[in-house]
């Protein structure tokens, strides 16, 4: 690729590639991938990431919200498309796109049901999330009968799948709990599945999942983070490629003398000489303020530079005094060269927070290797 001449946010499709076929050689060759676009495809682009991921064989793409699923239709995207939060407020939306609803209350349940039967659906496919101890979305273990009383009392819908989430599964730590989460979902899609006239696919399996227990992956696994080049260890992060690499130049380069301060509310003042350079980038592209003095830096040249003082709205300034560079030089804020990982834990963060923030008005562009 050319050297950046503004903010932009390239993104690697032979990358995005690479690591789908990774993962998909971690599993059985008849489980189903289900590859996650929500978010805006986690930062980077969810229309070009997902049209790339149907070209590469992904049989379900999910988003969290019924809004990123029409942009999808809209997009031309015919795949299956869960949506994995939807609001009964889009229900009808949700149906008349052909996107496929996670149910996780009887409440839910109940109101989508009178949606579906009120627009003459039958058999209009849906996902049953179960909670195993994320505490977040999902039916309990008790709510079976019900659910199974409600299901037989309408030909609207059919269950399409069953589902979970490994809350931990990324942490050697806590093995034993994801092991008993398993179990569990194993002992809840058994007492389920032997209540209906039909089976449907089960899954459980996030990327960390994948790659830690394969004992789950069942009918279908559902990838995120590793398409996007992460693998949560340092392990797998050498088996992925960082999809995005966000890149900006040098606007201009300032000396500053021993006692004066850069940036605003004089957050930092210089102790001796230094040189400064100004980046065009800042909190408004998600660039977040904790990243300032000196918590987060950027690669010009291939060298480090600190990022001094507080990050504005939209630029950064970052300590160039010992590196060899010049107005218009290209800087790497985070990619394959300074992992977003990396970046991201220095401040107490995760990769998923940083990728996932920058700003829409950020340009991208796409390329392969």
């Amino acid at each position: 690729m050319p050297k950046a001449n503004e903010t932009v946010l390239e993104i690697n499709l032979s990358a995005l590639g690479d690591n789908f076929q990774y993962i998909k050689s971690k599993t059985n060759k008849n489980t189903k991938v289900l590859g996650v676009v929500k978010a805006f495809g986690y930062g980077s682009d969810a229309l070009e990431i997902a049209k790339e991921l149907v070209d590469l064989g992904a049989d379900y793409l999910a988003v969290a919200y019924v809004k990123e699923g029409v942009a999808l239709r809209n997009a031309g995207i015919k795949t299956p498309i869960t949506v994995l939060h939807p609001q009964p407020v889009n229900f009808e939306t949700l149906i008349d796109r052909c996107l496929e609803p996670s149910l996780y209350s009887v409440s839910i349940l109940n109101q989508f049901i009178a949606v579906a039967s009120k627009k003459n659906q039958k058999k209009y496919p849906i996902h049953l999330k179960f909670n195993t101890g994320l505490n977040r979305l999902g039916f309990g273990e008790k709510d079976i009968d019900l659910i199974v009383s409600k299901i037989s009392e309408t030909e609207s819908i059919i269950i399409k799948s069953v589902f979970s989430h490994l809350a931990a599964s990324e942490d050697d730590s806590e093995k034993e709990f994801s092991k008993n989460q398993i179990t569990l979902f194993n002992k809840i899609t058994e007492n389920l599945f032997g209540k209906l006239a039909y089976t449907p696919m089960k899954h459980m399996c996030n990327t960390s999942g994948i790659l830690n227990y394969p004992e789950a992956h069942f009918d279908m696994v559902r990838t995120g983070i590793g398409l996007y080049g992460f693998g949560n260890s340092e392990k797998e992060n050498k088996n992925l490629t960082p999809i995005a690499t966000l890149k900006s130049v040098i606007s201009q380069i300032h000396s500053i003398d021993k006692g004066e301060s850069v940036g605003y509310n004089r957050a930092f003042k210089s102790e001796t000489f230094i040189k400064t350079a100004t980046i065009p980038i800042g909190h408004a592209d998600g660039i977040s303020r904790a990243y300032g003095n000196g918590n987060g830096w950027v690669l010009v040249n291939n060298q480090k530079a600190p990022i001094i003082g507080n990050v504005c709205m939209d630029m950064i300034m970052v300590n160039v005094t010992v590196l060899d560079c010049k107005e218009g030089d290209e800087v790497i804020i985070f990619g394959e060269s300074n992992r977003g990982d990396v970046l991201a834990e220095k401040n107490n963060s995760i990769s998923y927070e940083l990728i996932t923030a920058i700003s829409q008005r950020v340009k991208r562009e796409f390329h392969r290797k």
